[in-house]
């Protein structure tokens, strides 16, 4: 193992000791300050995930929060030098995390507040225009072998638990009291601006969004959104998109281009 190898893996396990080659530039002990450098490379990263994940930790305290996210860092140490996209594996590893099992929603909040942070630093698109996809639509013979391009900001989260309340109550939008964490509910994270919302939306049209982001023809993510939600609007679903800019691009299939 090399000497960086070695500093690396001490840096995050407490167990292993200072690296014998490490040298301070007094000649002093280096292990005190490497302890020190230690804490505060651990302390910075979950200082990270706080910010990322804040209503996680307003779930289940700071205290658990900063024990939790401390074990996730040191099994899974940043990949690159970006912070902002730091804990992109925390939601499963809050899912399997046994001390976190009394609280069986916090890692679809988890994914909730990672899908608003990937929608935050996404890449601008712009939006189709509406007179150019109406005619498109006003085409029936042709319209279910459409294909459409989401904006990159735009996510979807289908859980079992009432994310979107939750997310909602800790934003002062709505209260706690009274609220049913175990009633699933979908949620849509898009972004206007620089601002990012987090709406509720049916199971059906989380299922055709989901499904229209995999590629498939508009017909056949209708289809599948119907089967899974009998009160599926497909007309007020592709408004909603249309109005909030969420298609950037559509086209036929096997066609390379705009119609």
């Amino acid at each position: 193992m090399s000497m960086q190898q070695q500093f690396a893996a001490a840096l995050l396990d407490p167990q292993l000791d200072c690296p014998a080659q490490l040298r301070a530039w007094n000649g002093s002990d280096p292990a005190q300050r490497f302890a020190v450098y230690r804490n505060n490379v651990l302390s910075s990263l979950v200082d990270a995930l706080a910010a990322s994940f804040p209503v996680a930790q307003q779930l289940v305290g700071e205290a658990f929060f900063r024990a939790m996210a401390a074990e996730f860092v040191r099994g899974a140490p940043p990949r690159s030098r970006i912070l902002a996209y730091y804990g992109a594996g925390f939601p499963a590893f809050i899912e399997g995390f046994a001390p976190a099992a009394g609280l069986p929603y916090l890692a679809d909040v988890a994914r909730l507040e990672l899908l608003r942070i990937e929608a935050y630093h996404a890449a601008d698109a712009a939006p189709v225009a509406h007179d150019a996809l109406a005619a498109a639509l006003a085409t029936p013979e042709r319209v279910g072998a459409l294909h459409f391009q989401l904006h990159p900001a735009l996510g979807v989260l289908a859980s079992a638990f009432a994310v979107v309340s939750l997310w909602a109550a800790h934003q002062g939008e709505r209260r706690l009291t009274g609220l049913d964490p175990g009633l699933g509910e979908c949620a849509l994270v898009q972004r206007r601006a620089l601002e990012v919302e987090v709406l509720g939306i049916r199971p059906g049209a989380a299922r055709f969004i989901q499904a229209l982001q995999q590629g498939r023809p508009l017909g056949q993510a209708a289809a599948d959104a119907l089967a899974h939600d009998a009160e599926f609007d497909l007309g007020h679903c592709l408004a909603q998109l249309l109005g909030s800019g969420a298609i950037i691009r559509f086209a036929y299939a096997n066609q390379g281009q705009q119609p």
